[in-house]
């Protein structure tokens, strides 16, 4: 059987698939649609990067597919229709980068309530001094309780942070809120008390432009905020003008759309707007636990199941299969 690799595994994953099935290392596929067309039609299985879309078209010329995997969360790129209809299994390691989103988001609230390091590690070390804050005796709110939210709320309780919170789909009396030393409050309550706020909401289509005018005229003044959804969960307007008047004093978001803040924008060149290249999933440990955690699960639909008669070896790190 083939499985076709247009995003790596980590090379001791690649290893252990390359001992059992024909694996195809062609990450070039990913910028040519033509390419991958031909050669999906020999595949059992593809893993396949983010910005790759699985459409019925592409399923059409894949006969043989039975698995598509993915390292990352997010379904919004996938047919998932589509892949019900033909029994193609969707793969994807939704818990590996829990920890380093949760990481990620605690170095940017940091990061951001003392901005003066920022501009001394970019080597303007005479600019002037910005008076920090600490995250002790801060209220953050915490916006969507994805899995993410259960990682961080700990560490922030654990520095002195009061936290709130607030999810749509999480009643205010589910003991989830106190498991996370969390009060549950409403959305323009949630602005109008936090010092900061994390989001880490789940997308789908339907939050498109959710953070918009209206919600953002709640904004304490002098918020940060930080984010690792997708950054079209921002109403683009709204979110300079908040950036703009100092309702929002700074924002950090990991992994904005490519036009998000493109010439054109009115997010451009705005200086208290910062954007990453979906660095809080970037870690080798979070590309361990997915690499494996992939690995496995196409070998499960492929080959033998899990914990049959070959022994499997052990993933490193904690990882819980959702």
């Amino acid at each position: 059987m083939k499985i076709l690799l247009l995003e790596m595994l980590l090379p001791e994953a690649v290893d252990w698939l390359r001992e059992r099935y024909d694996v195809d290392c062609q990450p070039e596929l990913a910028l040519d649609a033509r390419g991958l067309m031909h050669e999906i039609r020999y595949a059992d299985a593809v893993v396949l990067p983010r910005k790759v879309a699985v459409t019925q078209q592409l399923l059409d010329c894949a006969p043989l597919l039975r698995a598509v995997a993915r390292l990352h969360v997010g379904s919004d790129n996938t047919d998932l229709e589509a892949c019900r209809e033909r029994n193609v299994r969707f793969l994807q390691a939704t818990t590996a980068s829990v920890r380093s989103n949760a990481e990620y988001l605690l170095a940017g609230l940091l990061m951001l309530f003392r901005r003066g390091v920022r501009s001394a590690m970019d080597g303007r070390a005479y600019d002037t001094m910005r008076l920090g804050r600490e995250l002790n005796g801060s209220v953050v709110g915490i916006l969507g309780l994805a899995p993410t939210a259960h990682t961080l709320a700990p560490m922030l309780h654990s520095l002195g942070v009061k936290l709130i919170g607030y999810d749509p789909a999480i009643h205010h009396s589910a003991p989830i809120w106190a498991r996370l030393h969390m009060q549950p409050v409403s959305l323009p309550e949630l602005l109008q008390l936090a010092d900061a706020v994390s989001v880490q909401v789940v997308y789908a289509s339907r939050f498109a432009g959710f953070i918009n005018e209206q919600v953002l005229a709640n904004c304490r003044h002098g918020q940060v905020w930080v984010s690792i959804s997708r950054s079209a969960l921002f109403e683009p307007h709204a979110l300079a003008g908040a950036l703009t008047d100092g309702r929002i004093d700074a924002c950090l978001l990991d992994g904005a759309e490519t036009d998000f803040a493109s010439k054109g924008s009115p997010l451009h060149d705005l200086s208290n707007l910062f954007l990453t290249p979906r660095l809080g999933a970037h870690t080798r440990e979070a590309r361990l636990r997915a690499s494996w955690y992939v690995a496995h699960r196409l070998h499960a639909v492929l080959g033998q199941p899990v914990g049959s008669m070959e022994p499997q070896p052990t993933i490193p790190g904690d990882l819980t299969v959702a």
